[in-house]
C-alpha cells in the first residue's frame, strides 16, 4: 500500500488550527511530519461509518487508501452508511460501526434525546449551500422573504442550516418562506422549472446545479454566520469508546492529519476520489475545485470543541430544532468527549 509522502506543515500551524498544546504532546511531533506516534502492540480496529458519495467525506477513503491510518497504528474499515443522518445514527446504534462522520446538524437532536454517542473532532467546514435561480430575481438573503425555497427532506441539514441564516437575518423561517420537499436528485431542477426559487442542498451536488444551472450562491456554512465553523464532526458509541479511547485519541489526530493534507493537496484527494468512486456528472477538475474550497482548518477538538457545539445547540434552539429546555452550555459538554484530557 503507498504512504502518504511528508509534508511540510509546521507544528505552529497544526496546534493553531486545533487549539490544543496538548495535542503536540500526545502525538509526539517529529521533524517535519505531522505526528510520530509511538505506539505499540496490535493496530486495534475501528469500523468508520462514511458517506462515500460525499466529496467532502474523500479525505477519510483517501486516508485510509493511503496508509494514513496504519501510520497511527490503527485497522481502519470504512462502512458505507448510506446518504442519510438517520442511517449513520442507525449504523452506530446497532453496533455496525464504532464511529462515523456526520454533519452537526444530523448529531444533535438523536444525541438530545439520548443517543449514546460522544462527539470527539470536527473535520471541515462548508459544505451546503444556499442557491437561487437567476429567474428568481433573489440576489441575497433579504430577498428571500416570503419565496420558496427546495430541499431534500423536512428536516434536511441543508434546511436547517439556512433556517439559522434567515432567522439571524430577521426572516422568520417558519412564516415568512414556504419549504418544499422534493427527491434529493431533483432539487436543483425543481428550481429550475420554477417550482422553487432558492435551492438548500449539499456538496457536491449543490456544487453541482450551481453549475449547470448558473445558480447564484446566497449563502453556505463557511461564511457568514458560520465563519470559523465546523459542519461536519466524528463521533463514537459509548461503549466503543469506554474500552477504546486511546485508540479514538490517535484516529482524531488521524482525522486532523489527513484533512490538513487535502487543504495543501486537494489535487491529489480529488483524484483519487475521481478514480476510485467514479462520482456521476463530475469531472476532475469540478471535485479538486470543491474539495479546494473547504475550510480544512477547522477542527475543533477538547474544549474548542464544546464551544462550537454549544454555539450550535444555541443555533438549533433559535429555530425550534432542539428543546426550549435545553441548555446548550450543558448539553454540549454532556455530548462531548475531550480525547486530550
Amino acid at each position: 500500500m503507498s504512504r502518504l509522502r511528508t509534508h511540510n506543515v509546521s507544528r505552529r500551524t497544526v496546534l493553531k488550527a486545533t487549539g490544543m498544546a496538548g495535542l503536540a504532546a500526545s502525538a509526539g511531533f517529529v521533524g517535519n511530519n505531522i505526528y510520530s506516534p509511538a505506539v505499540a502492540g496490535p493496530a486495534p480496529k475501528i469500523r468508520l461509518a462514511w458517506t462515500e458519495v460525499a466529496a467532502c467525506h474523500s479525505p477519510l477513503g483517501f486516508g485510509v487508501a493511503k496508509g494514513l491510518y496504519a501510520k497511527h497504528n490503527l485497522d481502519v474499515e470504512l462502512f458505507y452508511q448510506g446518504a442519510s443522518g438517520q442511517t449513520l445514527i442507525q449504523a452506530l446504534a446497532t453496533g455496525k460501526a464504532d464511529a462515523g462522520a456526520g454533519l452537526v446538524g444530523d448529531w444533535l437532536k438523536p444525541l438530545e434525546q439520548g443517543f449514546d454517542v460522544k462527539l470527539f473532532v470536527g473535520s471541515h467546514g462548508g459544505c451546503q449551500r444556499l442557491l437561487a435561480s437567476q429567474a428568481s430575481g433573489i440576489r441575497d438573503i433579504a430577498g428571500i422573504k416570503g419565496k420558496t425555497i427546495a430541499s431534500y427532506d423536512v428536516v434536511s441539514p441543508p434546511k436547517v442550516a439556512f433556517q439559522v441564516t434567515l432567522a439571524k437575518a430577521g426572516i422568520d423561517p417558519e412564516t415568512e418562506v414556504t419549504w418544499k420537499v422534493v427527491p434529493f436528485d431533483l432539487v436543483g431542477e425543481a428550481v429550475n422549472r420554477g417550482e422553487a426559487d432558492v435551492a438548500a442542498h449539499l456538496d457536491p451536488w449543490a456544487y453541482s446545479i450551481e453549475k449547470k444551472f448558473n445558480f447564484i450562491k446566497l449563502a453556505d456554512t463557511q461564511t457568514d454566520v458560520y465563519e470559523g465553523h465546523t459542519c461536519c464532526v466524528l463521533g463514537a458509541n459509548g461503549p466503543f469508546l469506554a474500552a477504546n479511547k486511546d485508540a479514538l485519541r490517535r484516529l482524531a489526530e488521524a482525522n486532523i492529519e489527513v484533512h490538513e493534507y487535502t487543504a495543501n493537496h486537494p489535487d491529489e484527494v480529488a483524484k483519487w476520489y475521481f478514480e476510485t468512486l467514479k462520482p456521476a456528472g463530475l469531472s476532475l477538475a469540478d471535485l479538486t475545485e470543491i474539495l479546494g474550497s473547504l475550510v480544512y482548518h477547522d477542527y475543533p477538538i477538547g474544549q474548542p470543541l464544546v464551544d462550537q457545539i454549544r454555539i450550535t445547540a444555541e443555533d438549533l434552539k433559535l429555530v425550534k430544532v432542539l428543546d426550549s429546555t435545553t441548555d446548550p452550555k450543558t448539553f454540549a459538554e454532556r455530548v462531548t468527549v475531550n480525547l486530550l484530557a
